[in-house]
């Protein structure tokens, strides 16, 4: 059996090099730098609502809504993710434009070849920034959103919502018809 090596580990400065002319997004851990997978109609349907209802609830408002393209760097742990969306009402995360480190809210899509990841050891590393006050995970096969609230004593709370449930985002005050998230999503074809 052989041992695969990985290449040097580069920095951060020269992740973010690298990332600004890549045609191809990459995630960064601890110097390494990991291709992203590609996503299906459903994923982008999901995230286009999500970000819709959040985009007009915060208009108007220092919030920020971001989607797909833009990194959050979590420097605790020398990281780099692309969430799916996230929000942002820290001014100084005007101060970067590839780039944010102070989210509120987190939400993934999940997907069959991400889901333990996000999880697991993506969920454990954002629960190391200060900010992050919820972290969502949205269901591709059925109408489930799981999201995980930080309580006062550092602890997180999951609170599951399925179909005609309204989604509480209390950090950014927005309710939101689960069907709403859900529009224009053929659910029974994921059962096949």
């Amino acid at each position: 059996m052989t041992a695969q090596t990985l290449p040097p580990p580069i920095s951060p400065e020269d992740y973010l090099a690298l990332e600004e002319k890549s045609e191809i997004k990459h995630e960064y851990i601890d110097g390494q730098i990991y291709a992203m997978a590609g996503t299906t109609d459903d994923h982008n349907i999901l995230v286009g609502n999500l970000y819709t209802n959040l985009r007009n609830h915060l208009r108007g408002q220092p919030c920020r809504t971001y989607f797909t393209d833009i990194k959050i760097r979590l420097e605790q742990r020398n990281r780099f993710y692309y969430p799916d969306l996230f929000v942002t009402c820290d001014p100084r995360d005007s101060e970067t434009s590839t780039y944010k480190q102070y989210p509120k809210l987190i939400i993934e899509v999940l997907s069959d070849s991400t889901e333990a990841f996000d999880r697991g050891d993506k969920f454990n590393d954002y629960q190391t920034l200060p900010s992050l006050e919820e972290y969502s995970l949205v269901n591709t096969k059925q109408q489930r959103i799981e999201t995980f609230r930080r309580q006062p004593n550092g602890l997180w709370l999951l609170q599951t919502y399925t179909p005609k449930a309204i989604l509480e985002f209390q950090s950014i005050c927005l309710n939101i018809h689960l069907s709403d998230i859900y529009t224009d999503i053929d659910l029974d074809r994921n059962l096949n």
